[in-house]
């Protein structure tokens, strides 16, 4: 696609170069209760605007096409979608994710067809809305909430579709909750959950206990350790636990009897 000025340019003289950033893209995701949930992503592309058109758009993808589990990205792990991809500075709109077919939902062991409504169209289209300096890398990461995105159709259909909840966040700016959930009896559900000025940021500890709660902004916490409901086992806190921009805070293991 052709670069054509939709990205600001520094234009204080006809002399003047284009600035450009280089922008990574990365996807993360906070497990929900499927055995696996599976995207295919075609290509990431960038939009200096929030313009919601189907002009302007560029690709940046660099691991694109391919299948991806998103509950294989959990406990930290991530995958890169573009990477250090020299665009224009300025203005970052929007990030898209455009789909291709092979979605699917597994759940006890049965595979469903994961439906996309507009999205090989369109793409999955995220509000950004910042502001790129000239010559800085930017590691932005999309931290997908399976839990909150899949929803079954009314009727008993039983059919999937996906309504993603994405939140994106530049790393450099936020940090993270890391740790690790041991129960008695093993291998329960437990849900990580910290409250961010108001709004709960949760990810369930995968088949190793371990979790990861992304895009947090500095500061001082108190992360809650939920078990399943029906276990009857005590929710556990740990306060005071401290976050430092660009950084992952490990808060240890704990055990929930």
């Amino acid at each position: 696609m052709i670069f054509t000025t939709l990205f600001f340019v520094s234009c204080n003289d006809s002399n003047d170069t284009e600035k450009t950033s280089t922008l990574t893209v990365k996807l993360a995701d906070s497990p929900g209760d499927f055995d696996e949930v599976n995207i295919e992503v075609l290509d990431v592309m960038v939009k200096n605007n929030s313009d919601t058109g189907d002009n302007g758009w560029i690709s940046i993808g660099t691991a694109a096409p391919h299948v991806y589990n998103l509950l294989e990205l959990t406990g930290g792990l991530n995958v890169v979608l573009a990477d250090n991809a020299i665009i224009p500075s300025g203005n970052l709109g929007q990030i898209r994710l455009l789909l291709g077919t092979d979605n699917t939902v597994v759940k006890d062991g049965i595979t469903y067809p994961l439906n996309t409504p507009s999205a090989q169209q369109s793409g999955l289209k995220i509000a950004v809305n910042t502001t790129l300096q000239p010559d800085t890398a930017y590691d932005f990461m999309l931290d997908f909430d399976v839990e909150k995105s899949i929803v079954v159709q009314a009727g008993g259909s039983g059919n999937y579709n996906l309504n993603p909840v994405i939140r994106v966040v530049t790393t450099a700016n936020t940090g993270s909750i890391k740790g690790t959930v041991v129960t008695v009896p093993a291998n329960l559900q437990v849900l990580a959950s910290v409250d961010v000025n108001g709004t709960v940021v949760s990810a369930y500890a995968n088949a190793e206990g371990k979790f990861q709660l992304n895009a947090i902004p500095a500061g001082t916490y108190t992360v809650t350790l939920t078990p399943d409901i029906a276990s009857e086992l005590p929710m556990v806190t740990v306060e005071n636990v401290v976050v430092v921009n660009g950084q992952a805070t490990d808060i240890g293991s704990h055990t929930i009897e």
